[in-house]
Parts: structure tokens; sequence; C-alpha cells
């Protein structure tokens, strides 16, 4: 069944209100975020989707320069536009993210944003995904090496269908969605670089290209 679209904002601003949408888990995922890309040693940020700002922010104080962009004036980005047709040159910055944003697009609009993300990029892209799979976590301590975690995917006969919610069209590894569609559609555009699961948040999976 082909998905269709909706190009008006799925949320209000009050949706990225501390008390309903930082919890602890989500603040675990941004400790990623930041990771991800300062590994990457940018000169220059694009973020699409940049929710209430907090990358840009803590990123900034760690000498990242990062603009952001998004379709809503209201979260006052740098730059307004749509992921699929960015306000940008070729190869305007070195990196390109996008964090649990993807997914609020219809599956085969989402592939052409990875296009127009990889367009605009020089060097890579890093974006996270919801993962539906269930897995169980283990944590082990070890002397010497620390605290080390472990997810273990739960067996899944039947994955469950994905309903729009009235933000997510797809979500990975819902019935039609599997990891290795995702990774094979998305390998088709851009070189994968590793995909992980953030173990105390495992709901979120990251992604890095290299283009």
């Amino acid at each position: 069944m082909k998905q269709k679209m909706n190009s008006k904002k799925q949320v209000d601003k009050s949706h990225y209100d501390f008390d309903r949408y930082m919890s602890k888990q989500r603040w675990c995922s941004f400790w990623h975020q930041l990771d991800e890309i300062q590994n990457l040693k940018p000169s220059g940020v694009l973020e699409i989707g940049p929710g209430p700002g907090l990358f840009k922010i803590v990123a900034e104080k760690f000498g990242l320069k990062v603009d952001t962009m998004d379709l809503d004036p209201e979260l006052n980005p740098d730059h307004l536009g749509s992921v699929t047709s960015m306000p940008f040159g070729d190869a305007t910055y070195d990196v390109v993210c996008a964090f649990q944003m993807l997914e609020h697009l219809p599956y085969e609009v989402s592939l052409q944003a990875l296009d127009e993300m990889l367009r605009v990029c020089r060097r890579y892209v890093v974006i996270s995904l919801p993962d539906a799979r269930p897995v169980w976590r283990y944590q082990i301590h070890l002397p010497k090496f620390g605290i080390h975690d472990f997810l273990v995917p739960r067996p899944q006969l039947n994955p469950a269908e994905h309903e729009f919610d009235g933000e997510h069209y797809w979500e990975v590894n819902k019935r039609g969605y599997s990891l290795s569609k995702v990774i094979a559609d998305f390998t088709q555009r851009a070189k994968l670089i590793k995909t992980y699961r953030v173990s105390d948040n495992p709901s979120h999976r990251f992604f890095i290209f290299a283009k």
C-alpha cells in the first residue's frame, strides 16, 4: 500500500517540552549523537530536524559549527526547507545528520531524502532511526575492563505491522522494513561504516555512512 505524505508539520513546538520529550533514555542517545559527530572532525555540520535545538547548542560548546534546517519556523532553524529539496549546493557540509527524523516520511520519500543528504554532504551522513525489534539487555562487569552491555534480539517469527500514528510512517524491523532491507536500500546510495543500537535506549539505532 502506497503511503501518502502530509507535508505539514506533525507536532507543535510544545511536543519538545522537557517533561514530555527529554527522557533519560533520549539523553543517552543525545550523547551518541555528539560522540559520533565529534569523531568525524567536521568543519561544518547540517542537522535536519533539530527538535528542541539541544544538539546545536551543546555541539557548538565543544567547537563544532552546526547549521540547522527544518520546515517549521517555530523551531527557529537556521534554514527553512524540505529535506527532499534542500536550499544548498552540492557538498556544502562535511557532515549532514538527521536523528529520529526519516521515519517521519513515507519510506520511499525517506530514500529520496537520503539521496539529497548525500548530495549536500562532502564526507558523511549520520542518522538514527527507531528499531522496533525487542531485545534483552544484559550487563556484565569485568575487572580492569569495566561494565559492558549486550543486546540480545528476542525471537521474532512475525514482526508487527506498522500503523501510521500521526508521526512515524515506518520503523526498522516492522513488517516490510527489516534491518536487512533498510541496509540494502540505503547502501545502494552510500557506504555503511557501522550501525548499532544504543544500549541504554535500544529503540534508537544509529547508521554512519560515507559518501
